[in-house]
């Protein structure tokens, strides 16, 4: 039985310029005609008994009748067809499983601001909570570093696909993101250390002091250097990161669960020039969800989570379908290893809490809260989270409504590639960590 992980070797000359760069690759894959089946498109459409052509990697054509001749046939009815789950907030990999301490690289915790660390030096390729993951529909995801400090470092967005390092899963193109964290978590990590920040004001002081740090970084590096001033600005892995976001280099994800602390770091974004990409976890972006429609900026919530900390305390079930009633980009989440398995669960959770309070929220527009509002906010719309011409084969084939509690992710497929069928043995991929424990009779 074929259970190996899927290799592909790069020549160093190939990714010599640039540091830590993408190898991955996609593997070749059949041109496939998927017939009779229901697709949600992640744009707010809904196709009924259509045929879905994927080639090249690519999604070729959408239609019906399309021809069958040079292609293999999947008859799909009674099933549906949805775009890749996109998980904005993971910590798969710098906080893998088995979960000690010896393994948990998730946040460092060492001063406010860490904003020279990188999420993916941490990430564990055999974590063997990817394959659940995938098992669970999700094709691309961003690792985070975690929110006990102001600036927690950069993220790196994956494909999620096996591979012996972590650079074979990095999304080719995509941006980092920087983590950074508002409230309770930074002044209570610090405040007990009797050591700044241990307020709001504190918070908000130390962002103003490494923005303005950054902006100063920035124009001192880019002055030329003549024979009077041989003075060189020595080079500051931090500032860099920073430099980064300003320079829109660098998407910036921010944890913030209170509105008016989101408004605060909206102002701050304004004051230095730089743009939210989207406000992580965000449980009363309800009581602003204009103005981040206005701003453009996307929350990435949980459906049902509250209360487990003062600042949680005012979430409701109906956050998620508000901030998309404004026009806002609404995200479903997860930073929850067994969360992110249930993705399409917790998106029927919020869509079921709009309808019982009257709002109109169908299947076809709340996959857009796990696909295609996710890619946006990662900055990859163009390339995936929605099934349209001309975008990267990474599909879900599901055996039923995917807003079902039934329902189960029978086939997924990343650029075009069968990583996983329920029904064939040989297509659901364990980690060479799975593989040692199953041969020891210790499966996790």
């Amino acid at each position: 039985m074929l259970r190996l992980l899927l290799l592909v070797l790069i020549p160093v000359s190939a990714i010599a310029s640039e540091p830590y760069a993408s190898t991955y690759v996609p593997l070749a894959s059949d041109d496939l005609l998927i017939v009779n089946v229901t697709v949600l498109t992640g744009t707010g459409e809904r196709l009924t008994g259509v045929d879905v052509r994927l080639s090249g990697g690519r999604i070729e054509a959408i239609g019906s009748g399309l021809s069958r001749e040079g292609v293999r046939l999947l008859d799909a009815a009674g099933q549906f067809l949805t775009p890749g789950i996109i998980d904005v907030h993971s910590h798969l990999g710098n906080g893998p499983s088995p979960s000690i301490a010896s393994t948990s690289d998730v946040n460092e915790m060492t001063e406010p601001n860490t904003a020279q660390v990188w999420a993916e030096h941490s990430v564990w390729p055999q974590d063997p909570q990817f394959p659940l993951a995938l098992a669970g529909g999700v094709t691309t995801m961003q690792i985070l570093p975690g929110s006990g400090n102001l600036f927690g470092g950069r993220g790196v967005t994956l494909k999620n696909v096996p591979a012996r390092t972590v650079q074979g899963m990095k999304f080719p193109g995509a941006k980092q993101g920087l983590k950074m964290a508002c409230g309770e978590n930074p002044k209570r990590v610090y405040g007990e250390r009797t050591q700044a920040p241990s307020t709001r004001m504190g918070n908000v002081a130390g962002y103003r002091a490494a923005w303005t740090k950054a902006r100063h970084y920035a124009e001192q590096r880019a002055k030329p250097v003549d024979k009077q001033n041989t003075t060189v600005t020595e080079p500051d892995l931090a500032m860099e990161t920073l430099v980064g976001v300003l320079n829109g280099e660098i998407l910036v994800h921010n944890h913030c669960y209170r509105a008016d602390e989101m408004a605060v770091m909206i102002d701050i974004a304004r004051e230095f020039g730089y743009r939210i990409s989207a406000f992580h976890h965000a449980v009363e972006s309800y009581k602003i969800a204009d103005l981040l429609a206005e701003e453009g900026i996307c929350s990435a919530m949980w459906a049902d989570w509250w209360g487990f900390k003062l600042e949680a305390f005012d979430g409701i079930p109906q956050n998620i379908p508000l901030v998309d009633q404004a026009g806002a980009c609404a995200i479903v989440h997860s930073d929850d290893a067994q969360g992110i398995q249930r993705l399409n669960q917790e998106a029927a959770k919020a869509m079921a809490a709009a309808r019982r309070v009257g709002m109109a929220v169908d299947e076809a527009q709340a996959i857009g809260w796990i696909t295609l509002n996710a890619a946006i906010a990662l900055g990859i719309e163009k390339r995936t989270g929605s099934i349209e011409v001309g975008k990267a084969a990474d599909v879900v084939l599901w055996d039923r409504n995917p807003f079902s509690v039934y329902a189960h992710a029978e086939k997924v497929f990343i650029d075009g590639y069968l990583y996983f069928d329920r029904s064939d043995p040989a297509r659901q991929p364990l980690t060479d960590f799975d593989l040692e424990q199953t041969a020891r009779g210790r499966r996790l």
